[in-house]
């Protein structure tokens, strides 16, 4: 049996000894008593990291547990930052919450903690989507807000995501120095628990109407969808927070024919229908994939617990249903919107786009098409978020979006969000409806005009600290020996956006890339594959993200290009594997 170290014992001493409740304790001792060493071990072997976006983590008691008490500390390491940053400010932020079990009870705290240390707290009174959290922040003009949320974790999940005075999650170098604020926290005690009532303010439906007024203003096909009011919406919230807005999103669109998915529809942190309430989980979409079959749907939505992330499924020319992933969702979305901007004379030059460097270079090649400007960003959406805030009121953000369902239209937020993302996929399906195609066939002219580009994530776990040894280990030998070639092209260029720097392998020429380090190297071939190598940030996972494309000629090559490419991919993946 795993005995417990020195280590792990004092701290599990301390939390049985320390100011913490009788409940908390009780837990604790009954591990003891019966002799879960493996449980305790987990629990205390360390503090919950709180990383650049905030915690996330196993609710249940211990330091590597979501709980009262590390929620707790986190705030008071957040209040800390906040009163050393704005001396002698009037500093507010704002708190919102998902569905997910405990949640409410953590936005509580957190709530409890900022007003216990003089700050003012918009805090909404039930449940509501991550973006609306963002849209707060910037309303109130709020120094920081905070998401209680796991996002799409399992419902044993738990956690806290932390925003700054944009309203986006925090980036160098505020990030790191919230961080440092947390870490310095040596004891509970030093957490001021109090709640201060007159620092509390509820907020709620005042807030919504202005968000969905905002989403609304920027419809740029108002009479396809007044044409196509009756557009068979299928939506399914997953147990999550997009049923308090999407519905009068769509509504507010003008959309008279949206069916809610029953069995999906109430919130509920145990996510009864599911096993993972993750919309790029095809299992996740089952029922409403049914119901869209069962009504003969133009379309089906599903978004994540916080309502972020959104995932959609279409008919294909076979009348069959079929998922569409991130990175299609994202190029689809993108070029309609660049398209309509186009056509109604909208575009003036100073108009841009933003996606990540794992997400599909289609994007790209939509924009240069078009002549839009396109930023490239590191993987996560705060990066999307800190570009659209360094260039407001010079360039103009049309949209962005990443491969792993999380799309913006707009500037009303600088998070990703699955309220507007909702609206603008229903106008899209709409205006192409009004057209006489479908959603489906707009996909593939889409790629008859820019070509066929097709993406693949393959996800290594490797547990524990010998996992992350590995992981290390196999970064370190892509750095310093990248392959000669992958699926049958040569490799010219390697990206190391740790190192900061692009070398031509040809000729060993050596330019400087503009991004802040992050551990993440990419390859690119002479016929333009690029593999992405990452290890995650949040999983004990190395990720391998990989793009191919080719030309299509016709719609009806679809089927044939498509397979190629596929078997592309799988030769890529041996040659990186081998």
């Amino acid at each position: 049996m795993q005995s417990i170290d020195q280590s792990t014992q004092a701290t599990i001493n301390q939390w049985l000894g320390g100011n913490y409740d009788e409940k908390t304790k009780a837990e604790i001792q009954a591990l003891v008593d019966q002799n879960a060493t493996t449980e305790l071990t987990d629990s205390f072997y360390k503090s919950l990291e709180f990383g650049t976006g905030g915690l996330r983590g196993i609710m249940g008691a211990g330091s590597n547990r979501i709980n009262k008490y590390t929620i707790g500390t986190a705030t008071q390491g957040l209040a800390n930052y906040l009163n050393n940053k704005y001396p002698g400010e009037k500093i507010s932020v704002a708190i919102a919450h998902d569905s997910r079990n405990n949640s409410d009870y953590f936005a509580g705290i957190t709530a409890d903690v900022f007003s216990a240390n003089g700050i003012h707290v918009y805090f909404f009174e039930a449940l509501r989507p991550t973006p609306e959290l963002s849209f707060a922040v910037r309303h109130f003009n709020c120094k920081s807000g905070v998401m209680l949320t796991a996002s799409h974790n399992p419902k044993e999940y738990n956690g806290y995501k932390a925003y700054g005075a944009d309203g986006g999650q925090f980036t160098a170098p505020d990030d790191k120095l919230v961080i440092d604020e947390v870490n310095k926290i040596q004891s509970i005690d030093e957490v001021k628990f109090d709640r201060v009532d007159t620092n509390v303010e509820l907020i709620g439906e005042a807030v919504d109407k202005l968000y969905l007024d905002g989403i609304t203003a920027l419809s740029i096909s108002p009479d396809a969808i007044k044409r196509q009011h009756d557009l068979k919406i299928v939506f399914s919230p997953i147990h999550g927070t997009g049923i308090t807005l999407v519905p009068k999103a769509l509504e507010q669109f003008g959309f008279t024919n949206v069916t809610v998915v029953e069995e999906q529809s109430k919130p509920d942190g145990n996510f009864p229908t599911v096993v993972y309430p993750n919309p790029e989980e095809k299992d996740a979409l089952t029922l409403a994939m049914n119901k869209a079959k069962e009504i003969d749907a133009d379309l089906v939505l599903a978004t994540d617990p916080d309502a972020d992330r959104v995932g959609i499924a279409v008919k294909d020319n076979n009348d069959e249903w079929v998922l569409l992933n991130g990175n299609q969702t994202g190029s689809l979305l993108i070029n309609y919107i660049v398209s309509a901007w186009e056509e109604k004379g909208k575009l003036t030059g100073k108009e841009y786009v933003v996606s990540t460097i794992v997400t599909t270079s289609l994007i790209k090649a939509i924009c240069d098409a078009k002549n839009v400007e396109y930023f490239n960003t590191l993987t996560g959406f705060k990066w999307i978020g800190q570009i659209i805030t360094k260039l407001q009121g010079e360039k103009t953000f049309i949209a962005g979006g990443e491969e792993s369902y999380g799309y913006l239209v707009g500037e009303l937020v600088r998070d990703k969000d699955a309220v507007v993302s909702a609206a603008f996929i229903s106008e899209m399906t709409a205006y192409y409806k009004d057209k006489g195609a479908s959603l489906y066939n707009a996909l593939l002219d889409m790629y008859v005009e820019y070509g066929l580009y097709k993406e693949d994530l393959v996800s290594l776990t490797k547990k524990g600290k010998t996992g992350a040894e590995e992981i290390k280990a196999m970064m370190e030998k892509f750095r310093n020996n990248p392959p000669v070639s992958l699926g049958g092209s040569k490799v010219s260029v390697l990206k190391d956006y740790e190192l900061g720097q692009e070398t031509d392998l040809a000729t060993g020429k050596v330019t400087k890339l503009d991004y802040p380090a992050s551990d993440v190297l990419q390859f690119i071939t002479e016929d333009g594959s690029i593999v992405s190598a990452r290890p995650s940030g949040t999983e004990p996972k190395i990720k391998f993200y990989c793009s191919v494309n080719a030309p299509l000629a016709d719609k009806k090559d679809f089927e044939k290009v498509n397979g190629e490419l596929g078997d592309k991919i799988k030769a890529v993946m041996a040659d990186l594997q081998a």
